[in-house]
């Protein structure tokens, strides 16, 4: 019994939480390796482009719900979530036609792009603070729980509880749906083949009469709307705050490259891998030891790192990645 207890604990606080923080993490790096494999340069205002997206499905929601509209029990934000995808389409596709095309034209090396990319990110993040503001908003309703701990006590007898919330559970299921429908599409459609051509060989994609620009377009359409759809679950998870969404940008290029940059596989596995070595590393052992051996009374918490330093586990993986395997997993391009 005091096993299961210990498994119920750690399910609660570890294995849920980092699950649906991964998915989260999986479809960010997911936008980031497809800019990265196609347009060559790593994206750095890309969690900024997250907030945006994430603010406007904010005002949207604020706006349904003072109209009495809405979908219970489930949160008003999916319905949101179309319109925000429009807007951060059309700022993606703004900024490239403003900024990136500019050095397109004329084959910038990619350093060019970066710090390009570096302008946007600040530009992006004072438009969502100019408009928001920099405080915690919180916009998630509808049902708050699958079931609770209380339940599951009930359920099960043991005397730790499991709680899925309805966020956790709506974000693996999303989550599992957008990748599926983004790898047929780049699978089995016209258009995405052209765009797995135009990254393994962007010459020879050339004459066999693929349109570079289509295939730009279309990479900054997806990764807009991947970016978004991450951003507002995140958002109904824990809440909405323009500066988390730019910290977010270190475990998101930490999933890209430690599953391999360039590799849409390597991204999601690379973000459930950051995922779980984040919640793993920072979460207090105590109580789940207690139950493994009873005879046994820890006098601290058995926590190896603060939760202070969760993203800081995101920069030691990133290093440790870029020395000792600089492809990643899967064997993707080096920075």
């Amino acid at each position: 019994m005091d096993i299961l207890n210990a498994l119920a604990l750690f399910a609660n606080f570890v294995a849920i939480p980092a699950l649906a923080y991964g998915s989260q993490l999986a479809l960010g790096a997911l936008g980031v390796t497809l800019i990265f494999g196609i347009l060559r340069f790593a994206y750095f205002a890309h969690g900024d482009l997250m907030a945006f997206g994430t603010m406007l499905a904010v005002l949207t929601t604020w706006g349904l719900q003072g109209a009495g509209i809405g979908i219970a029990p489930l949160p008003t934000a999916l319905l949101a979530l179309p319109v925000a995808i429009l807007g951060a389409v059309a700022l993606s596709l703004a900024a490239d036609r403003a900024v990136f095309r500019f050095y397109r034209a004329r084959r910038a090396k990619p350093v060019i792009f970066v710090m390009a990319s570096v302008g946007v990110m600040f530009l992006f993040n004072g438009l969502v603070r100019l408009i928001i503001g920099p405080n915690d908003q919180r916009f998630a309703d509808g049902a708050r729980f699958v079931f609770t701990a209380r339940d599951f006590k009930e359920w099960s007898g043991l005397a730790e509880g499991v709680a899925l919330r309805q966020s956790q559970a709506l974000t693996v299921v999303v989550a599992a749906l957008v990748v599926a429908a983004l790898f047929w599409f780049l699978q089995r459609t016209r258009t995405g083949k052209a765009m797995r051509a135009y990254s393994d060989n962007e010459d020879l994609a050339l004459l066999s009469g693929v349109d570079p620009d289509r295939v730009v377009r279309v990479t900054w359409i997806i990764a807009a709307a991947l970016a978004t759809i991450a951003g507002v679950l995140y958002g109904l998870d824990k809440s909405f705050k323009p500066f988390t969404y730019f910290q977010l940008l270190l475990p998101i290029f930490a999933a890209a490259i430690v599953g391999g940059i360039g590799q849409p596989i390597g991204a999601i596995v690379g973000g459930y891998l950051v995922a779980f070595s984040e919640i793993t590393l920072t979460y207090a052992y105590r109580k789940f030891f207690a139950y493994l051996v009873p005879a046994w009374e820890p006098d601290g918490l058995l926590q190896i790192l603060s939760t202070d330093y969760k993203f800081a586990v995101s920069f030691i993986i990133l290093v440790v990645v870029l020395l000792v395997r600089p492809t990643g997993i899967f064997k993707g391009r080096v920075l």
